[in-house]
């Protein structure tokens, strides 16, 4: 498997079960973007299907597929629609919160087979330590897929006693704390240019109490489940996810302006655009540049993972060019389904043509902070041997 040739039947039960639900996913793309939101219908068979359940420890009856599976199920699903792909991969990076916490609290949150959870990593909350809990107030943007969760985390400053608590090498202490999705208030100020569809609006707490065991550091604590997934770099991951809803995209767009140029009529003559020199070479381009980018990925991914499964820890250069592969896989992606969307012609500005909402939605996901340009610039400090901020690399 390379490139742009694979499928996810080898992964298993849930592999199919997905595959079946692809075409009403494509079916409903335009609904689910009117709604802003992932219908809580098909949230539902997603979930049946295991689908938010990848990541999810296996001792409390999840999956626990490797990163290679992974990108295969969410690119997959987002080649049906980029922002169920999306809501996909919130959910289940969400679930990585499970190999933190002490089994019991896993369990309670995590471990309904049917459950989804979600959250917003960025500390722009504040939370009390009361000594057995904290009292959580505060706002997250990008709340991805949280109207169909019935968990919800939250990333808090930590204060105690009033004063703003410390990590050892002085930076600002933060957890991600875990509370029923019942608990928060939502926002509707979902109102985008691209994965639309994807209900990433704000939503809000008051004054929550949530016991400790519901809370993890990523940054600070160390995974108890001793599974070689979550000595995957956690950032890495997350970083795959966005730039495997990217791929995904663009491989749907590639395949839906093959089709195009195959029956489409140039202006004022009676040949097929594929018949078109600058036509075939924009398409072969493309299709190199995505191939190549699918390639990097997975040969970083497969570097990483023979690191996570042996006794060492993960190099930081591994971490590095996990972070680069996902980064430039991401951008190459909105190049591709730019070139798709100009191949369109006048036809893909219509609401009703899928390429421009491909377009969009390839856009979008460039400015997610895992795949940012900036992620760019750490990487290279690390391939340089310049000093570099790695603590979410």
């Amino acid at each position: 498997m390379s490139g742009l040739d694979y499928d996810i039947f080898s992964i298993g039960e849930v592999g199919h079960k997905i595959l079946v639900l692809l075409p009403e996913i494509s079916a409903r793309a335009e609904e689910t973007e009117q709604a802003r939101r992932l219908p809580a219908d098909l949230a539902a068979k997603l979930a049946a299907a295991g689908a938010f359940n990848l990541s999810k420890p296996a001792a409390i009856g999840g999956l626990e597929l490797d990163p290679l599976d992974f990108m295969k199920i969410v690119a997959t699903v987002a080649g049906a629609d980029a922002s169920a792909g999306w809501c996909v991969m919130i959910a289940v990076t969400s679930t990585l919160g499970a190999a933190y916490m002490p089994e019991p609290a896993a369990r309670e949150i995590f471990g309904a087979d049917d459950v989804i959870t979600g959250g917003v990593f960025a500390p722009m909350g504040k939370a009390e330590d009361r000594g057995d809990h904290y009292l959580l107030s505060g706002q997250w943007q990008w709340g991805s897929g949280s109207a169909n969760c019935s968990w919800l985390g939250g990333g808090a400053m930590i204060f105690k006693d009033g004063e703003l608590q410390k990590f050892d090498n002085g930076a600002p202490y933060h957890r991600m704390l875990f509370f029923p999705a019942t608990e928060a208030s939502f926002i509707d100020s979902w109102h985008v240019a691209g994965l639309k569809g994807t209900g990433s609006g704000d939503f809000s707490v008051e004054g929550v109490k949530v016991p400790k065991q519901r809370s993890v550091s990523f940054v600070g604590d160390r995974p108890r489940d001793p599974g070689a997934l979550y000595k995957f770099p956690l950032f890495g991951l997350l970083a795959l996810g966005v730039s495997s809803v990217a791929l995904g995209n663009a491989r749907a767009a590639l395949e839906e302006i093959h089709m195009m140029v195959m029956s489409k009529k140039t202006p004022g003559g009676g040949r097929s655009m594929a018949q078109r020199a600058t036509v075939q070479a924009d398409l072969a381009r493309a299709t190199a540049s995505l191939s190549g980018a699918f390639g990097y990925l997975e040969n970083a991914i497969a570097g990483c993972w023979a690191e996570a499964r042996g006794s060492a820890e993960i190099s930081v250069k591994g971490r590095a060019n996990l972070r680069l592969a996902c980064a430039h896989a991401t951008e190459i992606s909105a190049e591709v389904c730019k070139t798709a969307y100009t191949l369109g012609g006048g036809s893909a500005v219509y609401s009703d043509n899928s390429l421009q909402r491909r377009f969009r939605d390839a856009h979008v996901a460039t400015q997610h902070i895992a795949t940012a340009p900036a992620v760019f610039e750490t990487a290279g400090r690390v391939l340089l041997d310049q000093p570099a901020d790695l603590a979410m690399l």
